[in-house]
């Protein structure tokens, strides 16, 4: 939901650390998916984002206004007019410290639980939105997608190595110079997954 959700060597520019209790105060489904929605989408209200995401509006005004508490969100001044408010995302992303998976804190700890399922489930829809809408886009981008997977033999030591210096490729291209009004420019989503399978000499439960 950073765009990245473990913490790397050096934080990534507007991009927020969650401590304990802004991880608590974020770790709920439909407030991620706001929080998603206003950095994908821009500002909005939460009439627009309770119709693009089904929910009521009662619930996303009440879950906007939790995320404000906790300065995820923020109000947009220059879109709203009377009583209508508007929100707008605080930062770029966030980070998750890879401390707190052991947080003393077991409250701490399931409030990482749900952060970490919720980022998984979010992948999954992006990524079944994807397959049941890329033959509406043309070849030049369906053609484009990519499904790999690798399995390596590594090291902690050097999974965070490989780690990083994916990261450091893709931050490299956040910033590429692209004209105004070019049309063959979309949002592009990048999942990066790592982790380690179960050992083949593990005996099962």
């Amino acid at each position: 939901m950073p765009e990245n959700p473990e913490v790397p060597d050096a934080a990534e520019p507007d991009v927020r650390t969650l401590d304990p209790r802004s991880l608590r105060g974020l770790a709920h489904p439909l407030r991620m998916r706001l929080l998603v929605a206003l950095r994908h989408h821009g500002p909005a209200t939460a009439s627009q984002l309770a119709e693009r995401l089904g929910e009521s509006s009662g619930a996303t005004s009440y879950h906007l206004r939790q995320l404000a508490d906790h300065g995820f969100v923020v109000d947009d001044p220059e879109r709203g007019k009377g009583r209508e408010r508007w929100w707008k995302a605080a930062n770029k992303g966030v980070m998750l410290d890879n401390a707190l998976h052991n947080d003393p804190n077991p409250e701490v700890r399931g409030a990482v639980n749900t952060f970490m399922h919720e980022v998984a489930s979010m992948h999954d829809q992006e990524l079944s939105t994807w397959l049941g809408t890329m033959h509406d886009w043309p070849e030049t981008w369906s053609a484009k997608a990519d499904f790999s997977d690798f399995t390596l033999r590594l090291t902690p030591e050097l999974l965070a190595e490989l780690d990083g210096r994916v990261h450091d490729l893709i931050d490299s291209y956040r910033n590429l110079a692209v004209p105004e009004g070019d049309g063959s420019v979309a949002q592009v989503r990048l999942h990066l997954h790592a982790f380690p399978l179960k050992k083949l000499d593990t005996p099962d439960a």
